[in-house]
């Protein structure tokens, strides 16, 4: 069974509950949530791999330890989680970043992808899912099988605000992807909504309707 992370860092739940007030507008939105991902990222990328290096510093030659060999890839669902992508890049410059597009039909309930760019080297990576809202899980869940189907075995999610039922669709298709997640919701609204959630976090984030 995958990992389920709840970050209850402080910093991470000030910048949230500011995030859910109806009228933070969107300059803000979206420095609020490059920072939480940034802050979330020191937590998902604790067991990059290390390898020592020796190094010279102004007193003596000693070892150190960097990441070692290519490690990181991040992958946004568009369009929420491309807010998501300045903060870990601040954080991890060297990271690759791929953009996976699918929206949910709304007649039929299910997801459809209509864009998919990887780094050409992403198998090779570990791989952080981007997602800033997640419901039912069912578009989540997609974009795993997504980057499953094209190689890629290292895959851990990030998001900002989870339903309970997300967590189990999520627990249920991929038990071997762990979840970073700022806050567990309590639910979702008839209209499809995480609650107590952010609103359409996209719609906020980059100031559509």
């Amino acid at each position: 069974m995958s990992r389920v992370v709840e970050i209850d860092h402080p910093l991470i739940q000030h910048k949230l509950t500011i995030l859910r007030k109806k009228d933070t507008g969107s300059k803000d939105f979206r420095r609020l949530t490059a920072e939480i991902a940034m802050l979330m990222c020191y937590e998902a990328t604790r067991d990059l791999r290390l390898q020592d290096t020796q190094v010279e510093t102004p007193l003596e030659v000693t070892t150190g330890e960097i990441i070692k060999g290519k490690e990181l890839a991040v992958v946004p669902v568009l369009r929420s989680g491309l807010g998501m992508v300045e903060g870990i890049i601040k954080l991890v410059p060297s990271v690759k970043v791929g953009h996976i597009g699918i929206y949910r039909d709304p007649e039929l309930e299910e997801p459809i992808e209509y864009y998919c760019k990887l780094p050409v080297d992403c198998a090779e990576r570990d791989v952080i899912l981007l997602d800033a809202m997640i419901g039912s899980g069912r578009t989540a869940s997609a974009a795993i099988d997504l980057l499953k189907e094209k190689g890629i075995r290292h895959i851990k999610l990030m998001c900002l605000c989870i339903a309970p039922a997300g967590v189990d669709r999520l627990q249920k298709d991929h038990p071997d992807v762990d979840l970073y997640i700022a806050s567990i919701d309590k639910g979702i609204s008839e209209s499809g909504y995480v609650r107590p959630g952010l609103g359409d976090a996209a719609d906020r984030m980059w100031g559509t309707k």
